[in-house]
């Protein structure tokens, strides 16, 4: 089943797995490391801005418990409302990266945040930001509004891919932005991963069959009855969409259509 799968290529690195997981929001540490796990995923989202008020036994446990040569570390900017705090977490993030044996790691999920209401990043923030780390080497993933024409001057900025949002992050609502988002995956020459808003398998499914290059999740997981079973689901469902998007779907028609053909048949048939 694997070989019908194709890799996903962001900036120079290539990934096998096209769901990405959060770590927040967990009940227990015990529930992130098997959610991770379970999900199959290889890269994982980190809030840089929080590691400091997490200096907990189990905030350290975490990072010891996980085999960093299985996984690509995404250093996150959240929390940050301004250009100038996301540059910083992002430079921070790549020191985290490096602790952890990934020195070439110079991801960066860029989040420019300055609404604390509704949570829906800034635009104009977010292109000031991309532009100073694109240039200092850094490979930006911006989590943006489903804006087509933003994500359009990002990708021209040179960002290694668009992440841009389903619905308003945490909330669970699904994907209630199919217009934009579909203008943006039609139109975009770099990875397009859905990023917030998810919060079933069906909805991850969907996201994939549309032409999403991947989905990253954290609340529908973290806050499932059994995050553990919600990550192997999300996993399954990320890559049903996916090879359902390669195969190809069938044409809308606006009439039915035996499936058993009627030319062609015996008279003894009859």
């Amino acid at each position: 089943m694997r070989k019908n799968f194709d890799q996903l290529k962001i900036g120079t690195k290539l990934f096998t797995s096209r769901l990405m997981l959060g770590t927040g929001k967990y009940k227990t540490l015990t529930d992130s490391i098997n959610s991770i796990k379970n999900s199959e995923c290889e890269i994982i989202t980190v809030a840089v801005r929080r590691l400091p008020t997490l200096h907990t036994n189990n905030s350290f446990n975490f990072f010891k418990l996980l085999n960093w040569k299985n996984f690509w570390l995404l250093p996150n900017t959240a929390g940050s409302q301004t250009a100038e705090e996301a540059i910083r977490m992002a430079f921070l993030g790549h020191e985290l990266a490096s602790k952890l044996g990934q020195n070439d790691n110079y991801f960066v999920k860029l989040e420019v945040i300055s609404d604390p209401k509704y949570l829906l990043p800034d635009p104009i923030g977010t292109l000031k930001a991309a532009k100073f780390l694109i240039r200092k080497g850094f490979t930006v993933l911006p989590y943006i509004n489903a804006d087509p024409m933003l994500a359009l001057h990002l990708e021209e900025l040179g960002c290694a891919a668009v992440m841009p949002l389903g619905s308003p992050i945490g909330s669970g609502q699904g994907l209630n932005n199919l217009s934009n988002l579909k203008i943006i995956l039609e139109n975009s020459k770099i990875p397009v991963i859905v990023d917030a808003g998810i919060g079933v398998p069906s909805e991850a499914s969907f996201a994939m069959e549309l032409g999403a290059d991947g989905v990253l999740l954290n609340t529908s997981i973290a806050q499932a009855r059994n995050c553990s079973q919600m990550a192997a689901a999300m996993n399954l469902s990320v890559k049903s969409g996916r090879l359902a998007f390669l195969a190809g779907r069938m044409k809308r028609k606006s009439y039915a259509v035996p499936s058993s053909p009627l030319y062609n048949i015996s008279k003894k048939q009859l």
